[in-house]
């Protein structure tokens, strides 16, 4: 299945981000899991993990860090 684009998301309290769908869909990913090692390690600084942007159907970080379209997806919880 094809995620849908990426319109916006908001980095929130705990390292969780609030991701909207172009389908209206808002979902919560929890990003917790994948900050280890030197490479996303570096979204433990609130100030790098605040520079998230849609990419797609997917989302980034400025140094290039990014997660897979179907893990965001699939793994996030559906708001409302």
């Amino acid at each position: 299945m094809l995620q849908p684009k990426v319109i916006s998301v908001k980095p929130l309290d705990d390292y969780m981000l609030l991701v909207e769908y172009v389908t209206g869909e808002k979902r919560v990913f929890d990003v917790k899991p994948y900050i280890v090692g030197d490479w996303y390690g570096e979204l433990k600084d609130n100030d790098v993990f605040s520079t998230v942007r849609p990419s797609g159907t997917t989302v980034e970080w400025e140094d290039g860090q990014d997660i897979a379209p179907h893990e965001l997806y699939d793994l996030s919880v559906p708001v409302g």
